[in-house]
């Protein structure tokens, strides 16, 4: 009884859900978004003239809030873009840019809550999950996708992607995978690597998580084009050999993954990103601590496909 009004509830007030996406320019972050939504919501950056690709040498952080609905259940969604990112030989600027953002809107809900009487319409902006866009380079990761990660784990639930999958062969995808699920355990990145307790959780929660964990990182091909082939509308992208199905599990990851943010675990990020990453930021802030959370000393990072990396 009680689990039902709470749905009722949550189907008539709707839920909020942040999602926030980083990566190099021309990884089709723009393209992942509207494919996401659905609909053309974050506008397409013009690098086509030299003049215009000067002016965008520094990171900038452009939030939209689009309305949805999923299995029944309104969403209230913001999907934050980070244009700019990676585009500099050192780029320590961008991640503390990104990084204060995601500490800002920690910021305003701690001075909402110490408020002798609250704001009830309130808005919670925080970050509840941050895609990481891997180039598709077939490599192991770069300096600046280490680096990144290990600065910002601490504060939002990171998950990698690899961009533009369908670039690689499918024997060069999973070596891939391999090399970027190595590098992420050898230095100790704490992605969200959809955690189960096998104690408490029922054997399909188990099972579920255990695939979307060995399908880390996602394999992501996005397009806004649709065809139509036996009658059917497919979004793809379309090349002289064939076609590969957006939606299409046997083609890329994008409907795991879409599925995962916006339905299956969309509460569970929201939960540790309020009960774990918000309150150690409330503890860190409340004591006077500087919670940088980076235990090894500054670097500077660049942009190369192959830089030696710090063990």
């Amino acid at each position: 009884m009680l689990a039902s009004n709470i749905r009722r509830k949550t189907v008539k007030k709707g839920l909020a859900f942040t999602i926030m996406t980083v990566g190099s320019s021309g990884l089709g972050k723009t393209t992942f978004l509207n494919t996401l939504c659905e609909s053309p919501v974050v506008r397409k950056y013009d690098h086509s003239s030299p003049e215009k690709a000067a002016l965008e040498k520094t990171v900038s952080i452009n939030p939209v809030s689009v309305d949805m609905e999923e299995d029944g259940i309104r969403l209230a969604l913001t999907i934050v873009d980070t244009p700019g990112f990676g585009d500099n030989i050192n780029n320590e600027g961008a991640f503390t840019d990104i990084l204060a953002y995601i500490e800002k809107q920690f910021d305003d809900v701690l001075q909402e809550e110490s408020r002798i009487k609250r704001n009830p319409k309130s808005q919670d902006n925080r970050v509840h999950v941050l895609l990481y866009f891997i180039p598709p380079t077939g490599h192991s990761l770069r300096e600046i996708d280490i680096e990144f990660m290990r600065k910002l784990a601490h504060r939002v639930n990171v998950i990698p992607v690899i961009a533009k999958a369908d670039t690689l062969t499918p024997p060069e995808l999973a070596a891939t995978k391999k090399r970027v699920m190595e590098d992420i355990a050898h230095y100790g990145i704490p992605i969200y690597n959809f955690p189960y307790d096998e104690g408490e959780d029922d054997e399909e929660t188990i099972e579920e998580n255990r695939e979307l964990r060995a399908a880390l990182p996602f394999a992501i091909v996005g397009s806004e084009d649709e065809v139509v082939i036996d009658g059917r509308r497919i979004r793809c992208r379309q090349y002289p050999w064939g076609i590969v199905e957006v939606d299409n599990a046997r083609h890329c990851d994008f409907s795991q993954l879409r599925y995962s943010l916006l339905s299956s675990h969309l509460h569970d990020l929201k939960e540790i990103t309020h009960d774990f990453l918000y309150e150690q930021y409330r503890t860190e802030t409340l004591s006077g601590g500087n919670g940088d959370g980076d235990e090894g000393e500054d670097v500077v990072v660049d942009d190369d496909d192959e830089v030696p990396l710090r063990a």
